[in-house]
């Protein structure tokens, strides 16, 4: 079978740059048009804060035009999103079977050719040449009689804060492709009696496009004791390269045979991975098989190289993780799987410990880990190897996905990764300590409030605008609770949405 290494990279996508006018004007004006929309695309394309390739397209003057360029986009597996602006004023019922046709996000740039106008030289062709102020207008009018989601950005292309504005939108449309080609495999089932990590799959394919399905964990349990001699050698001496191994994993060591054994499970669950195409997956401590320990270092590993993951079942935290990997790719941080765990409740200077059993991602530090062995506690299996580092400090953003029943809500929480207040000698795993916004007891009286999970992806590659994007783009639900949240305000959101989300669903 062909094995097909999993990809984390912007490079291979590209938005679609498409300028709206008419033929009303003329072939000069039109000419002028395309000119000046080529030239603004290729400013966005060469511009360094803009991750994903521009790509411009003729100008649109027809009902015909539109509606197969957006066919050419959804058929197109590059196209991740459109960008449209009106350079003239471009009658919005040409449009109309374009954006019913188009699957693909779209980003509407409101802007000009010109920062400031040339006051002395306006003339009527002037005016007729430069009219986004208004074509615009019409072109948001039957974007929203349509119901098109849409993200709108406003101001010149050369200011940063549009530039900004127009990479959070593709990185968030580069996380909705990722779903959208994600296949992901659940070795087991969820864990006993939990709530929260029970969802539609089916649900989520529909709205989302991920595959999600379920392997025995003796097949993963195969491909692990399949792994070569000389192969988990290789591995081996990788680890002891890029972490500081524990003396008593080392060669030589008396546990040095756990360091092996957590090498052939990454030899296998990649090459599992591989061969099935996947891009996320999930383990349970309950259903390990032949499995001789639960898989930690392998999945803080394939965590890091940008693969999804999700504890005890939990396949939409996997999700999650995968999109925000993808989201982040290229920016320094990352992505993990995370939990709060426990708290330090200093009155007035409140920290969430943030951690898992062994599965969190490397990606959080920029500090070198290290790589050791303790027992677990639960599971009935050997002990584990695992890599134990404590997330850098500086902001990032830890979000959940619950399935509601008639949707699936989001709930994300701003917070700042701070050091430890002492060491943490007794605690072998990875972890991060947080301040959450506004403050601990808004913040997490406002998640209990949200019905939010208790599994989620702390990112510090990108933050809560890129979430804000990737949840109007895929059309859902999201809860943000920041530093202008209040709790009486948080809690009338939460009953507005439901109300907004049922008669959005029609009868």
């Amino acid at each position: 079978m062909t094995r097909t290494p999993l990809t984390t990279s912007l490079d291979g996508y590209e938005v679609w740059f498409l300028t709206g006018s008419q033929h009303l004007y003329g072939p000069e004006t039109l000419a002028q048009v395309a000119e000046q929309s080529q030239a603004i695309a290729g400013a966005l394309d060469a511009a360094s804060d803009v991750p994903v390739r521009i790509v411009w397209k003729p100008v649109l003057t027809d009902s015909t035009a539109i509606k197969r360029i957006a066919l050419e986009a959804n058929a197109d597996d590059r196209v991740i999103g459109l960008v449209a602006w009106m350079h003239t004023f471009s009658p919005a019922k040409m449009w109309i079977a374009g954006l019913d046709a188009l699957r693909k996000p779209l980003a509407h740039l409101h802007t000009q050719a010109n920062v400031e106008l040339p006051w002395a030289d306006i003339d009527f062709d002037f005016m007729n040449l430069n009219q986004a102020a208004h074509g615009d207008r019409e072109f948001g009018y039957i974007q929203t009689r349509l119901g098109v989601p849409r993200k709108t950005i406003v101001g010149h292309h050369s200011d940063p804060r549009v530039r900004a504005d127009l990479a959070s939108w593709q990185r968030a449309a580069a996380g909705l492709a990722a779903a959208r080609d994600l296949k992901l495999a659940r070795f087991g089932d969820n864990m006993r009696f939990v709530a929260v990590t029970e969802g539609d799959k089916t649900e989520a394919e529909l709205r989302l496009g991920v595959q999600v399905n379920t392997w025995g964990v003796n097949e993963l349990a195969d491909a692990v004791h399949a792994a070569s001699s000389a192969d988990v050698d290789a591995l081996v001496a990788e680890y002891e390269e890029l972490y500081d191994v524990a003396p008593e994993l080392r060669r030589g060591g008396d546990r040095h045979e756990s360091l092996r054994y957590g090498a052939a499970i990454e030899l296998g669950l990649r090459s599992f991975l591989e061969e099935g195409g996947f891009g996320a997956f999930t383990t349970s401590f309950e259903d390990l098989g032949a499995l001789r320990q639960l898989p930690g270092l392998a999945v803080q590993r394939l965590m890091a190289e940008g693969y999804g993951f999700g504890a005890e079942g939990d396949w939409k935290t996997a999700i999650l993780v995968r999109v925000a990997n993808v989201m982040g790719a290229g920016l320094p941080g990352g992505a993990s799987l995370m939990e709060d765990y426990t708290y330090d409740l200093t009155p007035g200077d409140e920290l969430i410990l943030g951690a898992h059993m062994l599965e969190v991602s490397p990606s959080l530090t920029s500090a070198k880990p290290t790589l050791e062995v303790h027992p677990l506690g639960i599971g009935g299996k050997e002990d584990p190897v695992r890599l134990v580092f404590t997330a850098d400090p500086g902001p990032a953003v830890v979000v959940a996905m619950s399935d509601l029943r008639d949707r699936f809500r989001l709930t994300a929480n701003v917070v700042e990764n701070v050091e430890p207040r002492a060491a943490l000698p007794k605690l072998p795993v990875g972890r991060a300590v947080w301040k959450p916004a506004p403050d601990f007891r808004t913040s997490a009286a406002a998640w209990l409030t949200a019905g939010a999970a208790h599994h989620t992806v702390m990112s510090n590659a990108v933050g809560i605008d890129v979430f804000r994007d990737f949840a109007e783009m895929a059309e859902l639900e999201l809860l943000v609770i920041d530093e202008d949240t209040t709790l009486p305000g948080f809690q009338q959101q939460v009953r507005s949405n439901q109300a907004y989300y049922r008669l959005a669903q029609g009868l």
